[in-house]
């Protein structure tokens, strides 16, 4: 799974594993969340986005099943974390 940082208030760096609809959402507060179910349409809407996090808002949240799997402060980091 590949990371990529963007500029953004809200997000720090997005994720997406394909073969499994996998989105990974690292935010601003450093939590990290999974998003399950995503399609690679939603990921690339994010990558080119002008506001991500708006984007973000409008299609991602609320929008698929998700959990958090970092928060700042923990001792260890999601695999493949920044």
């Amino acid at each position: 799974m590949n990371i990529t940082a963007v500029e953004s208030s809200t997000l720090r760096a997005i994720a997406y594993d394909r073969s499994i609809g996998l989105l990974r959402l690292e935010f601003g507060s450093r939590a990290v969340y999974d998003y399950f179910g995503v399609p690679a349409e939603v990921h690339d809407a994010l990558l080119h986005a002008s506001s991500v996090g708006a984007c973000f808002n409008k299609i991602v949240r609320g929008c698929f099943p998700f959990c958090r799997v970092w928060q700042a402060g923990a001792e260890d980091r999601p695999e493949g974390g920044r």
